[in-house]
């Protein structure tokens, strides 16, 4: 047959990545279309055969190219699949994935983009990696992930961007997973924060809070940066929180915990140890008011006394002008006087 005979001239002409026979003079290439996109690492095209790829010494007359995601095998002279996930694109051979694409098959004609979130910084790859956490990457195809800046974090792996910390928390550092609660004493008033700044005198903050909080009345702190504050002393007054106590003056009164002193009520009392007593003055005008009280009372009783005498005696004044009718009874005027006889 004229196909054996001319099998070692056309072996040369047919090149890695082909499959090769003839059987006239003058093959011919059928149903080639340019393949999109496709390169060969030259930027040089290369055509695809629709045609089955591959052929035998029997019934082939062309030298085809071998589709991507399949390769010349030597053994067979035939195209095979590739058989391994990663390697694709190029036609003519497996090659591998780049950077930032993967493949999960075997025997395919393109790689695919890494999604948002995911990366692969190797060729060849059969899947792509998630961003770690304290990372992000919001793009496709990518070959690495971004560290969040200090100030933010990602505490979830494959994440698409980095939130700011907190108010109460910073990061001072990149790839934060976490943001951390500022220390006791301290605090972040704005988000993204990367450092924490001291409490102001007059406040503290233990560790579990977020937040600088007010010393309470009674307390004071002249200090920055404190976890509690301190409880006026007695003898002393403390009229803010953020200023030192005062001492007491020596006529007034400052038990523990004072926001003011307090004082006696001035010519009526006056101090007498941790007590308020009576002045002279006060003493002599209560029993100066006492008496003229006693008095008053004793006035009110005798003339209410007087009142009901006055009253009984008009009540008694019509009986005893009450005229009597003129007669004469035994001898003697109705209205006359009784006289005493001797009997």
């Amino acid at each position: 047959m004229a196909c054996w005979g001319v099998l070692a001239s056309i072996a040369g002409a047919c090149l890695l990545g082909m499959v090769g026979c003839q059987t006239t003079l003058a093959p011919a290439v059928t149903g080639t279309t340019a393949g999109d996109n496709v390169t060969d690492g030259t930027e040089t095209p290369m055509i695809l055969s629709t045609t089955v790829p591959g052929c035998s010494v029997l019934n082939t007359s062309a030298c085809e190219l071998c589709v991507s995601g399949s390769h010349y095998d030597n053994e067979t002279l035939l195209c095979s699949c590739c058989p391994e996930a990663g390697h694709c694109l190029f036609p003519g051979a497996c090659l591998l994935c780049g950077r930032g694409s993967f493949q999960p098959l075997a025997g395919q004609q393109r790689c695919l983009p890494c999604a948002q979130g995911f990366y692969t910084n190797t060729t060849g790859s059969s899947l792509c990696q998630s961003c770690p956490p304290g990372s992000f990457n919001n793009a496709t195809g990518a070959d690495t992930c971004g560290n969040c800046a200090p100030g933010f974090f990602s505490s979830q792996p494959a994440s698409t961007s980095c939130n700011p910390c907190p108010q109460g928390a910073f990061c001072n550092s990149s790839s934060c997973a976490q943001c951390q609660i500022c220390p006791g004493g301290t605090e972040s008033l704005q988000t993204a924060s990367r450092e924490c700044t001291p409490c102001r005198p007059g406040m503290h903050k233990s560790p579990r809070q977020t937040m600088c909080q007010i010393c309470t009345s009674g307390f004071f702190q002249t200090r920055w940066g404190q976890e509690n504050c301190d409880a006026c002393p007695e003898n002393h007054y403390c009229p803010s929180p953020d200023v030192t106590p005062i001492l007491c003056p020596s006529d007034a009164f400052c038990p523990k915990g004072s926001t003011s002193p307090g004082y006696c009520m001035e010519t009526f009392f006056r101090k007498a140890g941790d007590t308020c007593q009576l002045a002279p003055v006060t003493i002599a005008l209560l029993v100066i008011g006492g008496g003229v009280a006693l008095l008053f009372v004793i006035l009110m009783i005798l003339r209410r006394r007087r009142d009901s005498d006055r009253e009984l005696a008009v009540a008694r004044a019509p009986l005893l002008g009450k005229e009597r009718p003129q007669g004469r009874y035994y001898g003697i005027p109705c209205d006359a006087e009784p006289v005493y006889a001797g009997w």
